[in-house]
């Protein structure tokens, strides 16, 4: 049995992708844009062109002395509307956007896990992150509790806010973690699954995205709602901006295995605009999409024998 087949097999019971999909909303449009911010043409500036990096900066890796990083593989565009770009869950904010795809705050708001910092290139140099949003299991209350124990999907976050680049872009480090009793390591692939499932999400796509055949210039729309606001994202996949490979990242024994890379070297770019808000919605139109989540494989481990079924389920 390869190694890749044996970290697959591990890994199944904790793979599930989830979609959202759009409700009947309220008939008003909500316009909101502001100017206070200096965004470039291309949504947001390259961290590399003073002094930052994709790749955020990971403490007590292992091997110990190797200064690993995990990428940032994921960017909500400074040209979005700017009341997306407010770090807070009121008025369609950031946090209610993260809402309307499946992703809440930490449990119980406690921070778990290690700090990662980063440097966007904007004057603030390495920082650590934001926060972390987790996969919240169809349960924004305490849902992502059961992602810290059993894993799942969940990113760290940045703001490009500094003096020296402040587009007001969200970097993302998105990336799909096994559970705490395996030490949260990333499953296979993990880097990459990881964005294109949280982009399966915030566009609504009705299946998985193929990983595999994503290219430069790949797109991919879709609306969410949550708190009687709607979203549409707009995603493009680039190339160039992160490496392909796996030198210099984290897990990369695991995440990449004979001959496969970490990381693919496609970053997404997100548009998010809000179409609708919540003046004069009713309350069954104001709340979050119901959301269908597949399990693909349920793994059990008998006596030495693998058992597999697929198990579909709706949260």
């Amino acid at each position: 049995m390869s190694s890749t087949f044996l970290i697959l097999l591990l890994s199944l019971p904790y793979l599930s992708a989830a979609f959202s999909y759009p409700r009947n909303h309220p008939p008003n449009t909500f316009h909101a844009r502001s100017n206070s911010r200096n965004v470039p043409p291309q949504g947001f500036y390259d961290p590399t062109d003073h002094g930052g990096s994709y790749l955020t900066q990971v403490n007590n890796t292992f091997p110990v002395g190797l200064v690993l990083g995990e990428p940032i593989n994921a960017i909500i565009l400074g040209s979005s509307d700017d009341a997306v770009l407010q770090d807070q869950q009121q008025n369609g904010g950031l946090r209610n956007y993260f809402l309307s795809f499946g992703f809440a705050a930490e449990c119980l708001g406690s921070h778990s896990g290690s700090d990662q910092a980063a440097n966007l290139g904007d004057g603030h140099g390495y920082l650590n992150e934001t926060a972390v949003i987790r996969w919240d299991y169809g349960d924004p209350t305490v849902g992502t509790c059961k992602e810290t124990i059993e894993g799942g999907n969940h990113f760290r976050y940045w703001i490009q806010n500094g003096n020296d680049a402040n587009s007001g872009a969200i970097f993302m480090a998105v990336s799909y973690e096994l559970p705490s009793s395996l030490e949260h390591d990333i499953i296979f692939n993990g880097y990459n699954l990881a964005r294109d499932w949280l982009i399966g999400n915030a566009t609504a796509q009705s299946q998985l995205i193929p990983s595999s055949n994503l290219t430069n210039q790949t797109t991919y729309s879709g609306q969410t709602s949550f708190g009687g606001y709607v979203y549409e994202t707009n995603v493009q996949y680039v190339s160039g901006l992160l490496p392909n490979g796996s030198d210099g990242i984290n897990h990369f024994g695991s995440v990449g295995a004979n001959g496969t890379s970490a990381v693919d070297g496609l970053t997404a770019l997100m548009s998010v605009k809000i179409l609708q808000g919540p003046v004069g919605a009713t309350k069954s139109s104001s709340g979050q999409a119901p959301r269908l989540s597949w399990s693909y494989f349920a793994l059990s481990l008998t006596l030495g024998s693998f058992v597999l079924s697929l198990v579909p389920s709706v949260l």
